[in-house]
């Protein structure tokens, strides 16, 4: 998907080393994106075998509405967690 060449995924500035980070969201024809970036302490919590249902990764301390779906795992950078969710019909 070339959406994320389109998105920075960290805003300028010091990110602190026990905060999660939230992206800005961006979307295609279907769905609303935003990725998560988290601190190396949670991310070791992050399962490497499946994609996390929303209590899941709502116990890692992830903080967004209802609808959020963990669609894919990123594996040269396993602490940024994708999040996809379907736009509302028009």
């Amino acid at each position: 998907m070339h959406l994320m060449a389109q998105t920075p995924l960290v805003k300028v500035g010091i990110m602190s080393q026990k905060q999660i980070y939230y992206s800005d969201k961006y979307d295609d024809e279907k769905f609303e994106y935003r990725h998560v970036m988290l601190p190396k302490d949670i991310a070791k919590r992050v399962p490497k075998t499946h994609l996390m249902s929303e209590t899941e990764w709502r116990n890692l301390g992830v903080q967004q509405s209802q609808g959020w779906i963990h669609y894919m795992i990123h594996q040269p950078e396993p602490h940024i967690l994708l999040f996809r969710r379907p736009l509302p019909a028009a």
